[in-house]
């Protein structure tokens, strides 16, 4: 997206241009704007700021901040993620600064891949769950596991293992009254696409937490909740993607905890108080 503005400097309009080289100058600040904001800060009108969008190829302003905060996301997630983070010079807090930045980027996007319907379909079907599994590989088994404690703590019968063949087992007593959540940031994990076909031969629900980029999960599954695509493959840890998955796990829970929650108020309660009578 930049590097095509940044080509087309010599074809735009004057007025154009002005547009053009405030948002190569203040890329990172463009996606929080409004077009009135941007039109004031480039000294133009709303509706040259309209017309810039599609003037690049763009339909919308919105449009246009959704693909420059994914470029954004991607571009700075590569910078501190891949393996080139090892020649690099920054410091501890330098680094802690891409980070905050890159996870606001990612979660910022998540508002614009989470489809609403689907999250509505997502809550009604786990709310009327007998039985709720999880399961992830890697860095999305991080969001199995949170899972499995949120879960439990709305009195959900929930399971999640690391073990594969610990699953199939309990997969083998699944039926159509029961969810499986498939969480995989590339939605190509082995393991994870022979547990959802065996867990839809079943009968189960199967709810995917995986990338936008029409994977084999996000096909497979019954209920879509898509991530942005933040991360390549090659990367030297799950950062933005896990940070994704985190708040759709954390929606999930508190859309059923405001459901449900004035029944399990007092198993709250009462954890809470064996809680503090444990601290040291």
């Amino acid at each position: 997206m930049l590097t095509r503005i940044h080509n087309r400097l010599g074809q735009f309009s004057k007025t154009e241009e002005k547009i053009a080289r405030y948002i190569l100058n203040h890329a990172e600040l463009i996606p929080n704007m409004t077009t009135k904001e941007l039109a004031e800060k480039a000294e133009v009108s709303e509706a040259s700021v309209i017309r810039f969008s599609k003037s690049i190829g763009i339909g919308s302003f919105k449009a246009f901040k959704i693909a420059l905060a994914q470029e954004l996301a991607v571009g700075d997630e590569e910078y501190i993620s891949d393996f080139s983070i090892v020649h690099k010079k920054d410091s501890p807090y330098d680094l802690f600064q891409k980070v905050v930045h890159v996870n606001k980027g990612a979660i910022e996007l998540l508002a614009s891949s989470l489809d609403k319907k689907e999250l509505e379909r997502a809550v009604n079907v786990l709310k009327e769950a007998r039985r709720v599994l999880f399961f992830g590989v890697g860095g999305s088994a991080i969001a199995a596991v949170d899972s499995l404690y949120k879960f439990t703590k709305l009195g959900f019968q929930t399971e999640f293992n690391h073990d594969f063949h610990y699953m199939l087992s309990l997969i083998t007593h699944l039926n159509e009254k029961d969810v499986f959540v498939a969480i995989s940031m590339s939605g190509k994990t082995k393991d994870v696409m022979d547990l959802v076909q065996f867990a839809k031969k079943k009968g189960a629900t199967v709810i995917a937490i995986t990338n936008i980029s029409k994977s084999p999960l996000y096909k497979q599954a019954d209920i879509r909740l898509a991530t942005p695509t933040v991360e390549k493959d090659f990367r030297s840890g799950s950062i933005t993607s896990r940070m994704t998955q985190l708040t759709v796990i954390d929606t999930l829970y508190i859309s059923l905890f405001n459901t449900i929650g004035k029944h399990v108020l007092e198993q709250y309660q009462e954890a809470r108080e064996e809680v503090v009578k444990l601290r040291r």
